[in-house]
């Protein structure tokens, strides 16, 4: 009996572990949207369980997703002034805003040369003296003639626009005080800094 037993056993594991042995390469692969009769449905993919987030998609920090706190606009970027950020919001801002605002930000960007509504200058007293939040969230929202740029422009990048257009601000507005000697050296001498 006890033979028997271990016999059925023994049997058991090796069907066990033949039956395990799949090569990986001969799994079944399926494209994203790709049609499967396995689900009821009849696609490979699948949808998103309800309340999932994507990771690096939870926007708890309200001033960076919205440019406001409890106090209203954010006065400071949520996020390191680097020249990289703003290296990308120039790339950004000659994309997306440029057509109208202009390279300048001076508001005559090619669409107004064809008769488009001109937008204000970035270089205005009123402008300059505005928080980086209301950039940030006209940029989000919209404003006036300006549609909504929220689905074309991931939050980050509308943040270094934001700093680019402040760049902008800065070169056309630093007294000559503000900047270093030895750069002002070079402006004196008519050298690109």
């Amino acid at each position: 009996m006890i033979r028997g037993t271990l016999a059925i056993a023994a049997g058991s594991l090796f069907a066990a572990l033949v039956g395990c042995h799949h090569d990986m390469q001969d799994q079944p692969r399926y494209e994203p949207l790709e049609g499967n009769s396995f689900f009821a449905d009849g696609l490979a993919s699948r949808p998103l369980v309800a309340g999932t987030v994507a990771r690096g998609h939870l926007e708890v920090d309200t001033a960076r997703f919205t440019g406001r706190d409890e106090n209203g606009f954010v006065d400071q970027l949520p996020m390191d002034v680097t020249t990289a950020l703003v290296e990308r919001g120039a790339e950004r801002f000659n994309i997306y805003c440029s057509p109208c605002h202009a390279r300048t930000g001076d508001g005559n960007g090619m669409i107004v040369q064809r008769g488009y509504r001109r937008p204000p200058s970035f270089h205005t007293e009123r402008l300059r003296g505005l928080p980086v939040g209301h950039f940030f969230d006209v940029i989000t929202r919209g404003f006036g003639m300006m549609p909504s740029y929220a689905r074309q422009v991931p939050a980050e990048d509308r943040w270094a626009i934001v700093a680019y257009i402040r760049a902008l601000q800065l070169s056309q507005y630093t007294p000559v005080e503000d900047v270093p000697a030895d750069e002002r050296q070079k402006l004196d001498r008519g050298e690109r800094p």
